[in-house]
């Protein structure tokens, strides 16, 4: 089977045209011995079907992270390459493209964003071009479809150039860059359109912050709204309303109580079932990752594909790029973070798009100390929520407090470079629906498969556990701990403990302990800080190492026993 790679610069609309090109029939895949994620699906190639895969987007064929060396690696791999070009920068993008031509590679052209080049008064001479790159090139809109079916009839022109030359060094390549782009492309003037003047305001030192904070507050809004309407209009009504019944029925079945009786359905609160309490695999463990969580896993997703898509992203990382250097990281690292506050998962395995090791170090450290995932966000809120705003606001306070004063000594401490920011600015367009849709259902499912089995697994270790009576143990050599430092009381550290497996299920159990204001502020962010679950241990081992993963741990103990004794004597 022929092996197409979909290969260009970060941001110029290659999921877009993958998704053309494949349908929504996609697997997503890792890399063989690496974290650094891909997805591939199939097209008709007259009575044949090619394997297509979209390549991890790259600047350069010398690569200097992970995710560059992979697209390197996958080259070697490849049958065929469509080489996607952003036409509104063509500049930039055929700094790759001559590089893809040395490699002695049937290559093609997608002429990408050809829609966006007559807004912004560039002409492009798509036949030139390819007489000047020797290969074929063909403008496509990803969004709409345009010049699909035309790239796709071209594919067997693709070729190695005749005669393709090997350049010395990077200067003589963009020399010649120069020369193509000279050659096959004018610029005429035109007035900006509102949107252009709002990419610029974006970008603005002070425009571009109030900005910000107003996509990021609309953002968290949105999430809150959409996660919330999900809850109330199909969750619940689906658990009070079908699922409850079953599960009363059940129970008698078993006799009221017993021991499957407390693994299966937990125990019965006022001779009812609780979702909150309860605590059995078909109750609470059904309940929370797909009544509690999900609902706000879906919405935050959502937000987040709009936001890719629209092109916010990159602009945000400029903006950022000047605080978060001072943390030992660049503006980009600001994706990473924002992937965490939907699962650390995602968030940690992105910090492979940070060039150095120093960074993707901080940045990995950082999340799983100061990011909240939404899971564990939307127990804070429901339940720090209760006793009002500005005890969420504190626990919030406090992980951002310490995110950034760890960040700052991590950037004197740990040793390495912090290269500068090279990222891609797109332009604002409107949002791919079908695109965000796709991205968003991989991530879901994603979650569902990683979160579901963890979560059940949780629920039946803490009732094997109450049994033997090991938590009894532990709350009485963690007392000191909890109640001196902490003033918490001893059976909190059942709740900490199980953060480790899952986040969210140890919020939902210091709800029966009728925790004061101040302790739920406690206890709360000392649950975010404390060990990140188990599934984004296994993710943090995998891209740190041992060694690195042991120093993350120690700096998490310091930080957690630091800031919980500190709340306690503040508040």
């Amino acid at each position: 089977m022929m092996r197409i790679l979909l290969m260009g610069n970060p941001n110029v609309g290659k999921s877009a045209l993958f998704s053309r090109l494949t349908g929504t029939h996609v697997i997503a895949s890792n890399y063989p011995g690496t974290t650094v994620g891909f997805i591939k699906g199939y097209l008709r190639l007259g009575e044949e079907r090619a394997e297509l895969i979209d390549v991890p987007g790259t600047y350069t064929l010398e690569p200097s992270s992970k995710a560059e060396e992979v697209a390197v690696e996958m080259l070697k791999q490849g049958d065929l390459v469509i080489n996607v070009v952003d036409a509104t920068n063509l500049e930039r993008n055929l700094n790759l493209t001559l590089q893809l031509l040395e490699r002695q590679i049937p290559v093609i052209v997608a002429l990408n964003m050809w829609d966006d080049t007559r807004h912004r008064g560039i002409s492009i001479d798509a036949a030139k071009l390819e007489e000047l790159l020797g290969v074929p090139v063909v403008p496509t809109v990803g969004i709409t479809g345009q010049g699909i079916r035309e790239l796709v009839k071209r594919l067997p022109e693709a070729k190695v150039p005749k005669d393709a030359p090997t350049y010395a060094n990077s200067d003589e390549r963009w020399t010649r860059v120069g020369d193509i782009v000279r050659q096959a492309q004018s610029l005429s003037h035109r007035h900006h359109r509102w949107y252009e003047n709002l990419e610029d305001a974006s970008s603005h030192p002070v425009w571009g912050v109030v900005i910000a904070l107003l996509v990021l507050f609309a953002t968290f809004w949105f999430v809150r709204f959409v996660g919330e309407g999900i809850i109330s209009y199909v969750a619940d009504p689906f658990f009070q309303g079908l699922w409850t019944p079953l599960l009363m029925k059940l129970s008698l079945a078993l006799g009221g109580g017993g021991f499957w009786h407390n693994v299966l359905i937990g125990e019965l609160i006022g001779g009812e079932t609780n979702y909150s309490q309860s605590f059995g695999l078909l109750s609470t463990g059904l309940y929370i990752p797909f009544a509690a969580v999900l609902p706000y896993i879906v919405s935050f997703y959502l937000a987040l594909g709009i936001l890719e898509d629209v092109g916010y992203l990159p602009r945000l990382a400029v903006l950022m790029d000047t605080m978060l250097h001072r943390l030992g990281l660049h503006g980009y690292a600001i994706i990473p973070t924002i992937l965490g506050f939907g699962c650390n998962v995602p968030g940690i395995m992105a910090t492979r798009i940070l060039e150095s090791r120093k960074q993707r170090f901080i940045a990995a450290t950082l999340i799983s100390i100061g990011v909240p995932c939404a899971a564990l966000q939307a127990m804070i809120i429901g339940l720090v929520g209760q006793q009002g705003v500005g005890y969420v606001a504190m626990v919030y306070g406090s992980l951002f407090i310490s995110w950034v004063i760890i960040g700052l000594i991590l950037n004197r401490v740990v040793k390495g470079f912090n290269p500068e920011l090279l990222v891609e600015i797109p332009p604002y367009r409107w949002p791919p629906w079908r695109v965000i849709g796709e991205k968003l259902w991989l991530r879901v499912s994603g979650f569902i498969k990683e979160a579901l089995p963890v979560v059940l697994g949780a629920v039946l270790v803490v009732n094997i556990l109450y049994t033997l009576g090991v938590f009894d143990a532990l709350a009485d050599i963690a007392a000191p701990v909890l109640t001196g430092l902490w003033g918490l009381p001893k059976e909190s550290v059942v709740a900490i403990l199980v953060g480790f497996l899952r986040k969210d299920v140890a919020m939902g159990m210091l709800a029966p302990l009728a925790l004061t204001a101040k302790q739920l502020v406690i206890s709360s962010t000392v649950l975010a800080m404390f060990f990140p679950c188990v599934a984004t241990f296994v993710v943090l081992a995998r891209e740190l190492g041992a060694r690195d993963l042991l120093k993350s741990i120690g700096i998490m103990i310091a930080a957690v026993l630091i800031m919980g004794s500190l709340q306690n004597l503040v508040l």
